[in-house]
């Protein structure tokens, strides 16, 4: 009757990065931090986990001498967002 959840997005601050992500397509990594209110060490992780199966790229690259840091949802990761927001919806109507 319920489907499961995607355990990658079942977290709260990935299924926040996604979030951000599926609104702005891409985003840089201190914007991210501001808006999800994390710290730049537990966000690298997330994201990592994120990238790992395949839901965001991430581009790293040097502006002005300092590291830059970009990410940007993937076809993948927008069809399990919306998977994950799908099968939300079916726990609501119970």
């Amino acid at each position: 009757m319920f489907k499961e959840l995607d355990p990658i997005l079942h977290s709260q601050l990935r299924l926040a990065v996604m979030s951000l992500l599926i609104s702005v397509k891409e985003a840089d990594f201190t914007f991210i931090k501001e808006k999800t209110n994390s710290t730049a060490g537990n966000l690298s992780v997330q994201v990592q986990k994120l990238k790992d199966v395949g839901y965001i790229e991430v581009l790293k690259q040097f502006k002005d001498n300092y590291p830059h840091t970009t990410c940007k949802i993937t076809p993948i990761g927008i069809g399990a967002f919306e998977n994950y927001v799908k099968a939300l919806q079916e726990y609501l109507k119970v």
